[in-house]
């Protein structure tokens, strides 16, 4: 018996049907983030926008640590840090520990275009959540630490 607390399954999709699940999980999530995608209109690629996000994140790295982190090439790692810098949005500079080795951080102005980016977003996803009636909102509430679980992430 399901009670108010739990959360309801799809209209469309069986619970128990793992294979449909994964299904529609994924053409769901992937037409999300390609909205959010189109709301961040930051004039770069995904891929510009990604290594940015890791400098971000977890800089300042190596140009080596960064194709790493991005599942890239080192000359294409270098190609869009090129594109980046170029933009004012990272700099270069010789690690202290090795000054052979060269380290990528985010400018201010690189950091301040996330922040607008990251604001856009979430103020766009917010008047869609607000869209969605009480129920929607608190299952898809009780959802977010299951999705969570399911990356590995605690918190975003």
């Amino acid at each position: 018996m399901r009670t108010d607390a739990d959360p309801a399954p799809s209209a469309g999709t069986d619970a128990d049907d793992v294979p449909a699940l994964a299904a529609h999980l994924r053409v769901t999530v992937t037409r999300l983030a390609r909205q959010l995608r189109q709301q961040g209109d930051t004039g770069l690629t995904p891929s510009q926008m990604s290594a940015l996000t890791s400098i971000d994140r977890h800089g300042p790295l190596t140009l080596g640590a960064l194709a790493e982190r991005e599942g890239v090439a080192p000359p294409s790692i270098t190609r869009v840090v090129g594109k980046l810098e170029e933009a004012g949005l990272v700099e270069r500079g010789a690690d202290p520990a090795d000054g052979r080795v060269t380290i990528v951080t985010a400018t201010a102005a690189g950091r301040d275009l996330l922040a607008r980016t990251r604001k856009r977003k979430d103020v766009w996803l917010a008047t869609r959540l607000a869209e969605l009636d009480a129920g929607d909102r608190r299952r898809l509430a009780g959802a977010l630490d299951a999705l969570d679980r399911l990356t590995g992430c605690d918190r975003p």
